[in-house]
């Protein structure tokens, strides 16, 4: 992206009294979506897109105020294809004084090429049948989970930045080192296009011999083949940036399947059975989400005041399958420590606590009233 692209608001705009001011780049389906949500809540949003022709849509479909990149924006959020990310990252930190995100479905190598304070990895869970800027809404995100993956280097203000967003937006935060997050989905989103694509064109070219195949398609076909009809240009770049966990999940998934053949060929009717009854009953267990919190509690951690603290408490807490509904840390007057209080299901946290604990953590409880201000 040319620097002419990303030029500033005009200054009768940016003399506005105290709105919250964010910058997209990259105005698709999830930066589009991102934009009209934003500015619902009053955010002023400024767009910029390597096509203007996208960039001038943005503007149009309310997804942004003005084409530019503000300098003043607090927030900036870099929704361009994976292989495109770092090179704006950076862009966007060296022009603003904000925080910056991004919402790439791989986070490993991009956080390893910005690694940077002001920097917090993000992969919000949420999609379309339609594409790009035209098929844009500002629910997109309600209800998502979006994954966070700060690092060592994160800044907490920073992260509480960029997670209070995605609250405000209407998703659910969930924090994975970058690595953790990249091998999980491969395995529950890069592979599952991956073999939907395949079954697809295993389909069609068998539709060649026998042309009414593709219209008996019934709706287990349809749906396990409905992401296959999704944007394709970003998957080259997904796959050459996560080949290493895509290929060790396909590697998993080539094994399950010869022993569904094994079963079949053997007319094995018991095996079979018992593979699908524990399918259909994993299937049924699938969360879908956090569910409703009752009494919540607050949990004190103590902690050094060193790089690294929120990465390791909030990875910590997606491994134990706490939800943070909300965190905040007071530093200390003397010395280099300070507190993490941690909103959480009180349900919860005799997990979190244990697991704070094997951490050498000293955290206290105290529960409290959802209604509680």
């Amino acid at each position: 992206m040319s620097d002419d692209r990303l030029t500033a608001p005009s200054e009768s705009v940016t003399a506005g009294s105290g709105q919250r001011r964010a910058n997209l780049l990259g105005c698709g389906l999830i930066g589009g979506s991102l934009g009209m949500a934003l500015r619902e809540h009053g955010w002023h949003v400024s767009a910029t897109d390597l096509d203007l022709e996208t960039q001038s849509a943005a503007i149009a479909e309310g997804a942004a105020d003005e084409a530019g990149l503000d300098p003043s924006a607090e927030l900036s959020i870099v929704a361009a294809p994976v292989g495109s990310i770092p090179a704006l990252a950076r862009e966007a930190l060296s022009k603003t004084d904000g925080v910056v995100t991004d919402v790439g479905s791989t986070k490993q190598a991009i956080c390893a090429a910005i690694d940077h304070e002001r920097f917090v990895g993000g992969h919000p869970m949420a999609g379309s049948e339609l594409d790009g800027i035209a098929g844009a809404r500002p629910d997109l995100f309600k209800g998502a989970m979006w994954v966070l993956t700060p690092t060592e280097q994160t800044d907490e203000h920073c992260f509480s930045v960029v997670r209070s967003m995605i609250r405000l937006v209407g998703a659910e935060t969930i924090a994975l080192q970058p690595d953790v997050h990249d091998r999980l989905v491969a395995q529950v989103s890069h592979v599952p296009h991956l073999t939907a694509a395949a079954l697809m064109n295993l389909a069609d070219s068998s539709s060649v011999e026998h042309r009414a195949l593709l219209r008996l398609a019934a709706g287990g076909f349809r749906d396990m083949t409905r992401i296959s009809a999704g944007r394709t240009t970003i998957w080259p770049d997904i796959c050459a940036d996560n080949d290493h966990a895509i290929v060790e999940s396909l590697d998993r998934l080539i094994g399950a399947l010869s022993s569904v053949r094994d079963l079949v060929e053997r007319r094995d009717k018991a095996g079979l059975t018992e593979l699908l009854e524990n399918a259909r009953r994993a299937r049924l267990n699938l969360p879908v989400g956090y569910g409703k919190v009752g009494t919540i509690a607050e949990v004190l951690v103590p902690i050094p005041d060193r790089p690294g603290e929120i990465a390791a408490i909030a990875t910590l807490a997606a491994e134990l399958d706490v939800n943070i509904l909300d965190l905040e840390i007071s530093h200390s007057g003397e010395g280099r420590r300070g507190v993490m209080t941690l909103i959480v299901d009180e349900a919860k946290t005799e997990r979190l606590i244990g697991g704070l604990i094997a951490r050498q953590y000293h955290p206290t409880m105290r529960e409290l009233d959802p209604g509680d201000d």
